[in-house]
């Protein structure tokens, strides 16, 4: 019901078409006289008859109940608070609200393996047949939408549905990569078996150790290279500044580590 919250106190209010069958609801509202709720089910249930026929029974099951029950919690909403306008009187901040929340929760289900609206079906009916990823299909999907609210709503509205739908992909990839973020570091030192020390009994991290050859000199020289979180990056990064200055470092970006063990004979 959080969600369906959100679409109502915030979305709504701005009359924003961002990125969601709620964003298409409010644009067929500006031409029809019918309760968001309503037309959010009629189109939630078109997607899911076409996921059925085009993706098979699982997929539409699998997606019919947060579809639906988005639309009975609007109803519910629209019942016990017919004359609500907005929270911030601002049309911007509901936008970003809207925006903030929603990416979260979206990022949480993504997490779970699970379905968040019927646009997914749409984006996986474009991986399935044009070979889209269903990020990009996705992205597709919602600037059409947000583009099409210029048929019903003045150029402000547009301008914060294309912004909107911008900054949730923005804003979702930050909750759902972004906590996990880690550094992979390659250092080259003389220092080498003292860094080593460090790293394995003080930050109690794992290291590998490669031998690598300068292209011109061909000298040989061991890099050591170590994955660690933002606060052990910090504390690495330090100590290798005491302990040597002149080491050669450098540093990538790693949003996702998968750890199995190895097994030797």
């Amino acid at each position: 019901m959080f969600s369906e919250a959100n679409v109502y106190f915030f979305l709504i209010p701005s009359n924003a078409a961002v990125n969601s069958v709620s964003g298409a609801a409010i644009i067929i509202n500006g031409l029809v006289d019918l309760p968001i709720s309503l037309i959010a089910l009629i189109i939630n249930a078109i997607l899911i008859i076409l996921g059925f026929l085009l993706l098979g029974m699982n997929f539409a099951f699998n997606t019919i109940y947060s579809c639906v029950l988005l639309s009975v919690f609007l109803a519910l909403l629209e019942n016990l608070f017919p004359d609500f306008s907005s929270f911030t009187g601002s049309a911007e901040l509901d936008v970003a609200c809207y925006v903030l929340l929603v990416s979260w929760l979206q990022a949480v289900i993504f997490r779970h393996n699970a379905a968040s609206s019927g646009l997914g079906v749409i984006a996986q009916i474009m991986n399935k047949y044009l070979r889209i990823d269903v990020g990009k299909a996705m992205s597709v999907v919602g600037l059409v939408i947000a583009l099409c609210s210029g048929f019903v709503y003045d150029g402000k509205t547009v301008a914060l549905s294309v912004l909107g739908t911008y900054l949730n992909g923005v804003a979702m990839d930050h909750f759902v990569f972004g906590q996990n973020l880690k550094r992979r570091v390659s250092i080259i030192t003389s220092r080498e078996e003292e860094l080593r020390d460090y790293i394995l009994n003080e930050m109690h991290c794992g290291a590998t150790i490669y031998r690598a050859e300068g292209a011109y000199t061909h000298g040989q020289y061991p890099e050591l290279v170590v994955i660690v979180d933002k606060a052990q990056y910090q504390r690495l990064m330090n100590y290798v500044n005491k302990l040597d200055p002149d080491a050669f470092v450098a540093v990538y970006t790693v949003s996702e580590v998968s750890r199995k063990a190895w097994i030797s004979n």
